[in-house]
């Protein structure tokens, strides 16, 4: 039997969804502690310095960062792989996770999720329209003009699924929930693959709890995920109060 992990970490995060992605496909159960980084008490800047998402907990073992976690999966549970067993071919797939992790997210995430719905529902801030505007003209355009030239017209990246497909759709069902969508007219090669990873049941498993979440203030999540049935744990590094800090996902 495999062992039962806890997870910190919003549902709504891509961070937190790459790691629930990878261990429903390699067949893991967790339970799960669904706070955003802005909520976490000080307990949670105790396991987690850098005031970020996801962490992973099993036992005594305390696990930061979406990368260091899927690669402890990957290394623990080697099957399915999902990184390419090719060492040039997983090389490349870690850098397409990194500049998801980096890049991609620092449009999708902070100048575009954060923006239109952190700063408005959480903080009560109104949204930099200054930056939301130049995200979607220039730098997101720029990020699908490099991952178009990337990406088969055909397929997952590497033939078979691997982190770096679970990595560019995870980010892409966030930017979603803000109305952004890529034009598959401009960018079809990375509009095929989203919507290709996408429709894994892997990903489709963790709509439902999403979709609870969504447009619900923060202190009203758990609650509904737990008249939901989602796996929480029993206890939460959660506050009422939110705050900014050091807080940001990764």
């Amino acid at each position: 039997m495999s062992p039962r992990f806890s997870i910190v970490g919003n549902y709504l995060s891509p961070y937190v969804r790459k790691v629930l992605v990878c261990m429903d496909l390699k067949g893991l159960a967790y339970d799960i502690d669904p706070i955003t980084p802005f909520i976490g008490d000080d307990r949670f800047s105790e396991l987690s310095p850098l005031r970020r998402i996801p962490l992973l907990i099993e036992g005594d073992l305390v696990l930061n960062d979406s990368s260091v976690i899927c690669q402890y999966l990957e290394d623990r549970f080697p099957t399915p792989a999902l990184y390419p067993a090719d060492i040039a071919q997983r090389a490349k797939a870690r850098w397409l996770e990194e500049y998801c992790d980096t890049h991609l997210a620092g449009l999708l995430v902070w100048k575009l999720f954060y923006q239109k719905a952190v700063r408005r529902h959480v903080f009560g801030e109104e949204t930099d329209d200054a930056i939301v505007k130049q995200a979607h003209e220039v730098e997101i355009p720029a990020a699908l003009d490099y991952l178009e030239s990337q990406l088969p017209a055909q397929g997952f990246v590497f033939g078979e699924l691997s982190i770096a497909d679970i990595s560019i759709a995870a980010y892409f069902r966030t930017a979603a929930f803000v109305r952004y969508a890529i034009d598959a007219a401009r960018w079809p090669r990375a509009a095929a693959l989203v919507e290709r990873t996408q429709a894994l049941p892997a990903f489709h498993r963790l709509t439902h709890w999403e979709d609870t979440m969504l447009r619900r203030p923060i202190t009203e999540q758990r609650a509904a995920l737990q008249a939901a049935g989602a796996p929480l744990t029993s206890w939460s590094l959660a506050t009422l109060t939110p705050r900014k800090g050091l807080a940001r996902v990764d």
